[in-house]
C-alpha cells in the first residue's frame, strides 16, 4: 500500500520540527504531492505534519494518471509511456503496481519524486483549509477520498 501526500498549507508560522519533517517528505511548497510507502517511519512523519497536509491510500489508476500527466524527468521533461519503457524496462502500469506494492520507491526511479499539482477545481471542501477532513475541512487523513482530490488537482 502507498500513500499520496499533498501539502495544503503554506510555510508561515510553521514550527521548526514540523518544517524539517515536511522537508524530509520533500513537500516544500503548497500543492506538491509525493507518493510514499506505508511504513511505521512514514506514518510517524504523517502524524506529525497532519495539520499541514492531506493524505490517503492512492489507487493504481490514479497513480498511472499522475505519472503520465504530472510526472517529470530531470530538466523538467515530460513523461510518456515510451520514455518509461525505455528508461525502466517496464510499462507505466507495471511501474504503478510496483510502487503501490512497495517493491520500488519513486525516488529510485528516473522520475522526479515530487508531483507539482494545480489547486483543486471547486476548492478543497466546505469548511476550509484549517479544519480536519473528518469535520469537512481539507487536512489530515482522507482514505480513498484522496483519489478524487488528486483527479481535481491534475
Amino acid at each position: 500500500m502507498a500513500y499520496a501526500v499533498v501539502r495544503v498549507r503554506g510555510r508561515v508560522g510553521v514550527r521548526r520540527d514540523i518544517s524539517d519533517t515536511l522537508k524530509m517528505l520533500r513537500l516544500h511548497k503548497v500543492n506538491h504531492c509525493v507518493v510514499i510507502p506505508e511504513t511505521d517511519t512514514y506514518k510517524g512523519m504523517l502524524r506529525k505534519v497532519k495539520d499541514y497536509v492531506t493524505y490517503g491510500e492512492i489507487d493504481k489508476d490514479t497513480l498511472i494518471k499522475l505519472i503520465l500527466k504530472r510526472g517529470r524527468l530531470p530538466g523538467d521533461k515530460r513523461v510518456d509511456g515510451e520514455k518509461i519503457k525505455e528508461l525502466m524496462g517496464m510499462s507505466v502500469e507495471e511501474l504503478a503496481e510496483k510502487i503501490i506494492k512497495g517493491e520500488i520507491l519513486l525516488k529510485n526511479t528516473p522520475l522526479k519524486p515530487v508531483f507539482r499539482l494545480h489547486p483543486p477545481r471547486k476548492g478543497y471542501d466546505k469548511k476550509g483549509i484549517k479544519k480536519p477532513f473528518s469535520v469537512g475541512g481539507a487536512l489530515g487523513y482522507r482514505g480513498k477520498e484522496i483519489n478524487k482530490l488528486l483527479e481535481r488537482m491534475m
